[in-house]
């Protein structure tokens, strides 16, 4: 099953500058594979369940590998059957409305 996924990844108990944690999470992403696109509050990622579920948990793994003693994510995921649709799609699609008024 596909899944379309925000995540957000906050470290807690490494002072108020989360960045370098941050930038380890997208380089477990960009070593998936997967498609993602970063954004100001978590990033956007899409792909087969279990290989988005699993680059979930290695950012945990290494954000707890960086001495990071707790992490909270968030994250809201949807799935769709009807059809295949990507995060490009969904942006687009808002994209040529805005255009088109």
């Amino acid at each position: 099953m596909k899944v379309m996924i925000d995540l957000c990844v906050i470290p807690l108990g490494v002072g108020v500058s989360v960045s370098e944690y941050v930038t380890a999470c997208q380089r477990v992403l960009e070593e998936t594979g997967l498609e993602h696109q970063m954004h100001a509050y978590g990033t956007n990622i899409e792909g087969d369940w279990d290989d988005v579920m699993a680059a979930v948990k290695r950012c945990h793994e290494v954000v707890h590998e960086m001495g990071a003693p707790r992490i909270s994510s968030s994250m809201r995921l949807g799935t769709r059957t009807d059809r295949e649709q990507s995060i490009e799609d969904k942006v687009q699609s808002v994209r040529a409305k805005l255009t088109a008024d």
